[in-house]
């Protein structure tokens, strides 16, 4: 049968539709990689954040824990532990949030840990 222009063969329809069901898991893969990758970023600023406000709260004698849990989105509040160590006239936090996975049943991300060291406002006298 001779090639007619303009008139699509009976064997053609619905290959469009086929090609782009196979498409579609490609998509959603690449869509779910964009959106971890933009909570790890998220988690790492949240754990930067979270370590100066920690260090800026023990700097004043108060908890570094809580100045921690504060200065975090609520959804990464459980997720986020502080830990404070003294040296002659500063304090250094480590802050460290547990990444979240969209994923469910699937957590092996792993932690974003961020360091701020800060001045005691009242150094120890000696």
């Amino acid at each position: 049968m001779p090639h007619r222009p303009g008139v699509r063969g009976a064997g053609d329809r619905g290959q469009v539709a086929i090609e782009y069901l196979g498409f579609i898991p490609i998509l959603m893969l690449i869509a779910v990689a964009a959106i971890q990758i933009g909570l790890v970023a998220y988690s790492a600023q949240q754990a930067g954040t979270a370590a100066r406000a920690g260090a800026r709260a023990a700097s004043l004698d108060r908890s570094a824990q809580q100045g921690c849990q504060q200065a975090v989105s609520a959804a990464l509040s459980g997720r986020t532990t502080c830990g404070e160590a003294r040296g002659g006239d500063t304090v250094t936090v480590t802050a460290t949030v547990r990444i979240p996975s969209i994923i469910p049943l699937w957590d092996p991300i792993g932690s974003a840990r961020k360091t701020a060291t800060m001045p005691l406002d009242d150094p120890p006298t000696r």
